[in-house]
């Protein structure tokens, strides 16, 4: 199994809607990942915004994909650059660490995604 950025097991990011590029709930990846979808954060407002601004609309369902389009509070496995533009730009949507994948410290510090950290805790 995959480890995280804390060192262990990585844990599921999201079931529901169903999330990762393999689209197993994991923010796992692989060789033909390019965009590296490895970092397990909980949508907002300010980051959905964001980033349909920078050309990657989350928010529009597209049902021939099986996408229903997230909404503020939804998890996602996120593209490791565009959570560190975001954040880069102060709007980096909270992370969970123990869903986000090892391979995400090689472009993003695991200082910088500590300060964006939340416990795995679902409500």
């Amino acid at each position: 199994m995959p480890q995280n950025v804390l060192g262990t097991e990585l844990q599921p990011c999201c079931y529901e809607p169903l999330t990762g590029f393999y689209r197993d709930g994991y923010c796992r990846t692989g060789a033909t990942d390019y965009g590296l979808h490895t970092v397990c954060a909980v949508m907002t407002e300010e980051f959905l915004e964001f980033t349909v601004q920078a050309g990657n609309d989350l928010v529009t369902p597209v049902p021939e994909y099986d996408f229903p389009g997230l909404k503020a509070g939804d998890r996602w496995c996120l593209c490791v650059q565009r959570w560190t533009e975001a954040m880069r730009a102060g709007c980096a949507p909270p992370v969970v660490l123990e869903s986000t994948h090892m391979s995400a410290i090689e472009f993003a510090s695991l200082d910088d995604l500590r300060v964006h950290a939340i416990t795995n805790e679902h409500d």
